[in-house]
């Protein structure tokens, strides 16, 4: 008995841009509305929420804070001390990884201080940085830059020895030389990976550099956030937490979309409706002939021709 042969599967169609975009935000509405809900009503089973400013409080916080000049002092510094330290880095964990994966000697020299600083955590090196600088805000850009630095170096590294040396060769092939294929095969085929290393370096920078601000900073989200607390202002803390992560949203992004653009000639993954594999059908095993219906006749025009000369 043969099994009958599945249905074939639907098409599922994709969202809209618009569609796709109003689920986002009924996302974060969703998640307000209950952070509203559990705040309001003083929900106390066994996270207690009563402890919690509600969203109306917040709100209202941060209307405050968007009217004085201290936000916006604020913002502006972190954003500096971010940029400032993100950039350095990138420029010199692209730089470091390429030549710890092309050069024997500089992986030889380089490559064990470089894995013996890399697990100490950024935020640890404050003390440091004290030490070392003559400034705060020297050394806040310092943490921040040692928390992206590392990302980008590693990820550079794996992505530039990942790359097949066929297209070196092909390049050597047709007289390049060493900055020949460094511009044109090596830093162009490890894109991908720089960017991702870049994304998380960015989000680090930013847990870095807040928590640099908290301890020895002056002005800066973290800062304002951390005498927020002192001073038992829930709502402000809430503020500042939104802030950050606003910020982190909008700065990763745009490394996100600077990614794309400069890697265009990538295949792209697209949402594309697919169907469900079906199962192949199963034939039927052919039934033998009724005694009646057999014949003597061969079956072969070839053997009956045969058979008929003879």
């Amino acid at each position: 008995m043969s099994r009958p042969a599945p249905r074939a599967g639907r098409y599922r169609r994709p969202l809209p841009p618009i569609g796709r975009y109003a689920l986002r935000v009924g996302a974060i509405a969703a998640a307000l509305g209950l952070w509203q809900l559990l705040t309001g009503l003083d929900v106390d089973l066994w996270l207690r929420f009563s402890q919690f400013p509600t969203v109306t409080d917040v709100a209202h916080a941060f209307a405050d804070r968007l009217s004085g000049a201290d936000y916006w002092t604020d913002l502006a510094d972190s954003l500096t001390r971010i940029v400032t330290g993100f950039l350095l880095a990138a420029v010199l964990g692209v730089a470091g990884g390429a030549l710890v994966a092309r050069s024997r000697l500089a992986e030889d020299v380089l490559g064990p201080l470089l894995e013996v600083v890399r697990p100490i955590p950024a935020i640890a090196l404050v003390p440091v940085a004290i030490l070392l600088f003559p400034s705060n805000e020297q050394g806040i850009v310092f943490i921040t830059f040692t928390a992206a630095f590392f990302p980008v170096l590693v990820s550079t590294r794996h992505s530039v020895r990942a790359l097949t040396p066929v297209w070196e060769e092909a390049v050597l092939t047709m007289g390049g030389g060493r900055w020949r294929i460094l511009g044109s095969v090596v830093l162009p085929g490890a894109l991908p990976g720089i960017f991702g290393g870049l994304s998380v370096g960015i989000g680090v920078s930013w847990i870095c550099v807040i928590s640099a601000e908290m301890i020895s900073g002056q002005y800066g989200v973290g800062y304002r956030t951390w005498q927020d607390y002192t001073i038992v202002n829930y709502p402000g803390v809430f503020v500042g937490m939104v802030t950050i992560g606003v910020l982190g949203w909008l700065t990763s992004t745009t490394v996100e979309l600077l990614g794309r653009r400069l890697t265009r000639w990538l295949p792209r993954t697209s949402y594309a409706a697919v169907t469900r594999p079906t199962a192949p059908r199963t034939l039927e095993p052919a039934r033998p002939a009724p005694a009646a219906a057999r014949t003597d006749q061969p079956s072969d025009p070839e053997e009956a021709r045969d058979e008929h000369l003879v």
